[in-house]
């Protein structure tokens, strides 16, 4: 019987005990739902660093003309980076690696580098994740990493956990903890009001109150994609259609 945990913020990953795990990176707001985007819309990989000094290091080992750099810290866009909203990206990445910084999710993504495989996660793919899941590490233990918001629980990637959850058990027997438990009840109680959910978060007022609610009206969107972008501790790319 397959294990799964749910970890509510990049600060409480222990990296040690990532080890022998499947890592499961969301970040509905919106890093791990852009990257899904992104690579949907042609980008050849995306690199996830910590910071912008780390982004500007990875630029100078790319060509200009195959890369853009984009990012945010705190919720303001990096001066000259592109700002990660998934729709203001879409026709600058076709064929280009997209080097990509942002407070939360691209630091949870690295968090997780002793695990064993790292799935890249949203609400646009949650279903074809769990179709990989199930057909590949039946027999693992799964960690669900909830990258949350500076330190700070967040609703929309909770919501994102138990939606990714609920999908797995379509397919296979689960020995769910309390907080896997907990982020299966929170979705499968608001399962038809994703939008409502994530424009009700923290996150989602902020990019509401900035003019960005066209953004998460796309990201809120439930299994749009089959791919299934993964993290070879370099760079993210698509693994191809889900099983």
């Amino acid at each position: 019987m397959t294990k799964v945990h749910v970890i509510m913020k990049k600060e409480e990953i222990i990296e040690e005990k990532m080890e022998g795990n499947i890592a499961i990176v969301i970040d509905v707001l919106l890093a791990t739902s852009t990257i899904t985007c992104a690579l949907v819309d042609g980008a050849k990989a995306v690199i996830p660093v910590h910071n912008a000094e780390e982004a500007r290091v990875a630029s100078n080992l790319i060509r200009a003309e195959n890369h853009i750099l984009v990012g945010e810290y705190e919720g303001k866009t990096i001066e000259g980076f592109y700002d990660p909203m998934p729709t203001i990206l879409k026709d600058s990445i076709q064929g280009k690696h997209m080097i990509l910084s942002t407070t939360n999710g691209t630091v949870a993504i690295n968090k997780s580098k002793k695990a064993n495989k790292i799935y890249i996660c949203s609400l646009l793919n949650g279903k074809a994740v769990a179709n990989t899941i199930t057909h590949f590490h039946k027999d693992d233990s799964i960690i669900i990493v909830c990258s949350g918001s500076s330190d700070q629980f967040c609703l929309e990637d909770f919501y994102g956990a138990g939606h990714l959850i609920y999908h797995l058990q379509e397919k296979m027997h689960l020995q769910l903890t309390d907080s896997a438990k907990a982020a299966r009840l929170f979705y499968e109680s608001n399962k038809s009001v994703a939008e409502t959910i994530l424009l009700s978060s923290r996150v989602g007022e902020m990019l509401e109150k900035y003019g960005f609610i066209d953004e998460v009206k796309v990201v809120s969107q439930k299994d749009c994609f089959e791919i299934v972008p993964f993290f070879d501790g370099e760079k993210i790319i698509a693994g191809g259609e889900c099983v």
